[in-house]
């Protein structure tokens, strides 16, 4: 199936503030350390998975790709 990009920025810029509040990041560090430790690039390639998931589930499961990315949080 195919998403609109309109689509896939909503739920995106939402994703960023949902983890962003998780870890009290502003939205900018949120997107930054998500951009770096190559989230955003999943999200955007599974978006079809992503997005039919609770946010607070991909937080969670994003926060652990990004460990194994070598981030941090």
């Amino acid at each position: 199936m195919e998403y609109s990009t309109e689509e896939k920025l909503e739920w995106i810029i939402y994703f960023i503030y949902e983890f962003g509040k998780k870890y009290d990041l502003t939205m900018k560090q949120a997107f930054g350390y998500l951009q770096r430790f190559k989230a955003i690039d999943f999200i955007d390639k599974h978006y079809g998975y992503a997005h039919t998931q609770s946010l607070s589930t991909m937080v969670d499961e994003l926060s652990q790709y990004c460990r194994r990315m070598g981030g941090a949080l």
